[in-house]
């Protein structure tokens, strides 16, 4: 197999409900959309879901668009491989930056599994014909408008809610026990889970202790995980925190490679890992650390970069895999975008989304939505 084209696509599409983390509120996304074909007019396509700004990681859009087009698509352009693991080794020399290796992954999969006339989920190994999806809901200007999103997702049939939580919230004030404690009030029998994107300080910063009583504080609610508390690799920590709570800590920020994980997994640094394709540089990374968290007995689940119909149909494949026993970020499309640049679009009924079963990605792309909100284009040939 020989990829004879590739083509990365600049595209922004604006949410349908404006999104808050501990670091920021946006109202649109930005991603790179790659598209791979053979010497047979076989197409696969991936998505680069860099956050815009250099706050959930150091790799930003703009940068991810530098590396892609200057180092991986002409690395692979032209060079004969059998399967996807191999791409990687194709641009092995070019350090970090795993948002954009795993749009270049993603495609080499999707490529792949067209080529071979199965579906994306089969070919990674995938044992579910469907996958439970949770929502993710960010911050709000209240705890009242916090609860009409709750409510919301609850009456769709989810049966997962992640709280995005900070030491500073609205008005300057902590955003974690309260709002955890009304959800819990409402919902007493709702799977819940915190995520804090590594905003709390840790043992040698200012509010460490302030941080540690609102993260025991937590304890108390019956939560699923309380994801990534403390900044990246910030280990000790998490396996400080870890031997004091009954909670689970989940890490996600902290585990870029499967050296990461190794570290985590022999400090006790946590309970549960949180895969992002993303993250961890696409599919083929993803699937690796997903068999060796299942060796150590941590449970995995899928989060989510608010891809668009692309990087979401990745995600529900490998969402299918044996050790994905926790609902993943896989949520419906319209949860943030009105038109999403695949059809049919991920749909959830009842908090639950069939694993497609046509070959490939398992949806048509919509090339003329894409090009209707690309903002720059560059095709490469071998």
């Amino acid at each position: 197999m020989r990829i004879v084209e590739a083509v990365i696509h600049d595209v922004e599409l604006p949410l349908v409900h404006s999104f808050e983390t501990s670091s920021h509120r946006k109202s649109s996304l930005r991603h790179l959309l790659v598209q791979l074909t053979d010497e047979s007019g076989t197409t696969g396509w991936g998505e680069i879901a860099s956050p815009a700004g250099p706050y959930y990681a150091a790799e930003t859009t703009t940068m991810a668009w530098h590396t892609a087009t200057e180092y991986l698509l002409p690395a692979v352009l032209g060079k004969e491989w059998e399967h996807p693991e191999q791409i990687n080794g194709f641009f092995a020399a070019v350090r970090g930056h795993w948002f954009a290796k795993a749009g270049v992954d993603m495609a080499a999969w999707t490529l792949f599994a067209a080529r071979s006339g199965q579906p994306l989920a089969q070919t990674l190994g995938g044992t579910r014909q469907s996958v439970v999806a949770g929502v993710s809901l960010g911050i709000e200007p209240s705890i009242d408008e916090l609860l009409e999103q709750v409510a919301k997702h609850v009456d769709s049939g989810y049966p997962r809610v992640k709280l995005k939580i900070a030491p500073s919230g609205p008005n300057g004030r902590s955003w974690d026990v309260e709002p955890v404690k009304a959800v819990r009030d409402a919902y007493p029998d709702l799977d819940v889970h915190v995520d804090a994107n590594g905003a709390y300080p840790g043992r040698d910063q200012a509010g460490y202790d302030d941080a540690l009583a609102a993260l025991r504080a937590l304890d108390q609610y019956g939560l699923t995980m309380i994801e990534q508390p403390f900044a990246p690799r910030n280990f000790l920590d998490s396996a400080r925190l870890q031997a004091e709570l009954d909670t689970p800590v989940c890490l996600d920020e902290s585990v870029e490679t499967l050296d990461d994980l190794r570290t985590a997994l022999e400090l006790a640094a946590g309970g549960v890992l949180n895969i992002k394709v993303s993250r961890m540089g696409g599919l083929s990374a993803a699937r690796a650390a997903h068999d060796l968290a299942q060796q150590a007995g941590w449970p995995v689940w899928c989060g989510g970069m608010h891809e668009f119909g692309i990087g979401r149909l990745a995600n529900v494949a490998i969402s299918s895999l044996p050790g994905f026993t926790l609902p993943s970020d896989v949520s419906a499309s319209n949860k943030y975008y009105a038109q999403d640049v695949i059809t049919p679009p991920v749909t959830a009924e009842n908090g639950v989304v069939q694993v497609p079963e046509a070959p490939g990605l398992g949806a048509e792309v919509r090339t003329e939505l894409i090009a209707a909100h690309a903002t720059q284009v560059r095709t490469f040939t071998a």
